[in-house]
Formats: structure tokens, C-alpha cells, sequence
């Protein structure tokens, strides 16, 4: 049996049945993370599977939030659209857009395609505050949810249900897309573009056709945005919605239909908890990505799947200490960096100067309940000492693993970039 048809059943159940006994703000992130998952998927619809590199995904994205505002102003005055069916006029803006864009984009490829859309969100980003009349200037437009099919969405549980359809109506959409002829031409045009254009296919449209596609479901996605915050403004046109996209996609893993998804969640509930424990949150968010990058180029998800291939040719006893050696210089590595992180957060801060300007020396702070001089061997050595014995172990950890992964089949399941 495929540990799909286990694992996709129980995070269905857990998504349905969980969310009533969390509290008001575990479900709004819950609802923000559907919203990123199928943002991400949408984008690695045309990255991924299409290998067009998109930085300017984030116009659609904002596309689709501002025309489900403006519906769903049109609601509030009288017009006879249900509610629960606004997002799809998201995906409809963004879908038209998307094959305006798509068609200048698709015409160069590489980094100038990436370059041609990054300019045309950019161009968004900076038009938006000056067109007030459909975009709200600075201040943005917003509107209110108005009841519907006897749903009044007014709480935040039934917004998160219909996010919750929508997302999986979108993501069925889109998996059933990569089951299809035209998605096997997908992944074909991003192998070989120039072989498509021999067997007689016009890849040129089909790479707008593509493009418009993921820009529809990433409208979608905005709309969905939309409807759960009731407003939107011109910041959601910059590059850092679109970075998202991206970080969520590699970090999950481009080459898995649900990585992007993965990876949208993990970081989400990510922010959702240490963005209230520090300010450099989005620190680590940036160094996580720079070692999935490094260490794991096909992501969370081309991890996993490596495992599951090998489940039955790999030794799991003789993997046990390696991965348990591992995961305790991961904890050891991570101690000493918070730690770091931490102390230049505090002795940089503005309040730590102003009390070092009025003293002689510099004065001791307060972190994790007790007191640290600045300057002192056990500031100084205790997060050396520990990134020292973190890293050891990892280094120890990789090499031993990779002893028991090498054998007659290595070349094939050992993942993309740890070949032995």
C-alpha cells in the first residue's frame, strides 16, 4: 500500500476535526498556512514542474485579493454572488492577467524571465498607491464578509472551512493537472524545450498557457487572503510575498506535488511561534533556507520520499545512531546560534546602548533568566564550545550514514547532492 493513501486520509481528518478545540489565533494561522500551501503549490506549478523560475508571483497573488475585494463590495450593495464562491473570481483575474503576463514573460527564458516578471510585480508594487481608485492608495480597500447558504462568516472556524474546500478543490485541480497529457508536456518543455518543438507542439503557448494557469490559482490564493483579512494594500504586491513563494517551494521540495505545501505550512506555524519568542525570526527562516539550498536540494519532501523508496534496501538499525547522533547536534548547533543571535539582538538593542552610555563598563544583560558579561570566557565560549560539538557530531552523523546508504544501489536512492 502506498503511504499516501495512510498519510493523506489523517491529515484530512486532522484538518477537519482539530481546528474547533484551538483558539482564535491557532486558527487564523491555520487558515494563513492553507492559503500559503496553495499559493506555494500554484507557484511551483510553473518553477517546479514547468522550470520557469517566477519572482514576481506575488501580482497575481494581489491581483486576485483586490478583485474578490471589489466583489465582494459589489455583495455588500446587493449583487447576487454567493460568498463562498467569490475566490473564483480571484482566479479569474488572476488567470486573465496571467496570460497578459505570461505572454511577454514567456517569450525570453532563464534569468530574464525571472527578471521579466520581478519587473512587472514591481511595476504593481509601485503603481498601486497612486491608483486609488482600484487599489485604495496606501491605505488599501477593505470590505466585509457578507452571510450566505445560511453560513454568516462572521467567526473565523467558518472562514477556515471554506478555506479549507477551497484549497483542496484547488490542489485536487492541480494534481489532477499533472496526471493529464498537457502536464506531461510540462515537465517535458522543462526538460527539453526544444525537443517539444520538434515532436510538433507549440511551446510557446503552451508556456503562456502554463503561466496562466499558476497565476490563476495563485488569484485564488489572494482571494482567499482576502476574504479571511477583509482587506488588502499595496504591500502585498512586493518582492517579499513573492520570496515566500519560493522559500516555501524549495524548502518543501519542487520535484513532490505536496512539498511546496509542506514547506508553506512548516515555516508558517514557524513564524506563527517564534515570531512572538524574538524579532530575528525571519533570521532563521532565511538561514533554514540557505541549508535546505545546501544540504538537501530537493527539500523536506525529496527527503522524505528517498526514505520511502529505500525503506526496504536500507539497514534502520544501523541507521538508528547515526540519525539519533544527527538530530542531537542539529539541537546542540541550534542551542549555540539562538544563544548568539540572541545576545547581539539584546546588546544592539537601544535600550542596552542608552545603559552602556551611562556606564563605565559595559554592563551585564539578562538572557534566559540569568545574568551575562558581555565580555567574559563564558559568554564568549559557551555557544563556541557548542557550535564546535554540534557541528562534530553532525560531521560524524553525515559520514556514518552515508556508510550505511552506499551499496549496490547507492547511485539510486542515496538523494540528489549526498551521493557517497
Amino acid at each position: 500500500m502506498r503511504l499516501s493513501y495512510l498519510v493523506v486520509p489523517a491529515v484530512l481528518i486532522l484538518l477537519v476535526a482539530l481546528p474547533p478545540f484551538l483558539n482564535l489565533g491557532l486558527q487564523f494561522t491555520l487558515i494563513t498556512a492553507l492559503v500559503a500551501a496553495l499559493f506555494a503549490t500554484a507557484f511551483n506549478l510553473l518553477a517546479g514542474q514547468a522550470g520557469m523560475l517566477s519572482f514576481g508571483h506575488a501580482a497575481f497573488f494581489g491581483l486576485g485579493a483586490f478583485g474578490t475585494l471589489h466583489l465582494m463590495r459589489a455583495v455588500e450593495e446587493g449583487l447576487g454572488v454567493p460568498t463562498v464562491l467569490l475566490p473564483a473570481f480571484g482566479g479569474l483575474v488572476g488567470l486573465i492577467t496571467g496570460l497578459a503576463f505570461g505572454y511577454f514573460a514567456t517569450k525570453r527564458a532563464g534569468a530574464y524571465f525571472s527578471l521579466i516578471t520581478l519587473a512587472l510585480a514591481e511595476l504593481l508594487h509601485v503603481i498601486a498607491p497612486r491608483w486609488t481608485g482600484m487599489f485604495g492608495g496606501e491605505a488599501g480597500i477593505s470590505s466585509m464578509r457578507m452571510p450566505s447558504l445560511g453560513f454568516s462568516f462572521g467567526a473565523t472556524i467558518e472562514v477556515y472551512y471554506l478555506t479549507l474546500a477551497w484549497v483542496l478543490l484547488c490542489l485536487g485541480a492541480l494534481y489532477y493537472l499533472t496526471r493529464t497529457p498537457f502536464g506531461l508536456l510540462t515537465l517535458a518543455i522543462r526538460d527539453s524545450e526544444q525537443r517539444v518543438r520538434f515532436m510538433g507542439y507549440d511551446a510557446e503557448r503552451s508556456k503562456v498557457l502554463i503561466f496562466a494557469l499558476s497565476a490563476g490559482f495563485a488569484g485564488v490564493a489572494g482571494g482567499l487572503s482576502a476574504m479571511s483579512s477583509e482587506t488588502a494594500n499595496f504591500t502585498i504586491f512586493g518582492m517579499q510575498t513573492s520570496s515566500q513563494a519560493v522559500l516555501y517551494a524549495f524548502v518543501g521540495g519542487t520535484s513532490i506535488f505536496l512539498g511546496p505545501a509542506v514547506g508553506a505550512v512548516v515555516f508558517t506555524l514557524f513564524a506563527y511561534w517564534v515570531s512572538s519568542a524574538t524579532t530575528a525570526w525571519m533570521f532563521y527562516q532565511g538561514l533554514i533556507f540557505v541549508l535546505v539550498i545546501l544540504y538537501a536540494p530537493n527539500g523536506i519532501g525529496g527527503v522524505l520520499q528517498s526514505h520511502y523508496r529505500a525503506r526496504h534496501r536500507l539497514d534502520w538499525k544501523r541507521l538508528a545512531l547515526p540519525y539519533a547522533q544527527f538530530l542531537l547536534g542539529a539541537a546542540i548547533v541550534t542551542c549555540g546560534t539562538v544563544f548568539i543571535v540572541h545576545a547581539v539582538e539584546i546588546l544592539f538593542a537601544p535600550s542596552y546602548k542608552m545603559a552602556a552610555a551611562s556606564a563605565a563598563t559595559l554592563p551585564e544583560f539578562q538572557m534566559f533568566g540569568r545574568s551575562w558579561a558581555p565580555v567574559s570566557v563564558v559568554t564568549i565560549g559557551l555557544p563556541v564550545l557548542a557550535l564546535g560539538v554540534g557541528i562534530a557530531l553532525l560531521r560524524h552523523a553525515v559520514a556514518a550514514s552515508r556508510a550505511v546508504w552506499a551499496g549496490p544501489a547507492a547511485t539510486e536512492i542515496l538523494p540528489e547532492g549526498e551521493a557517497a
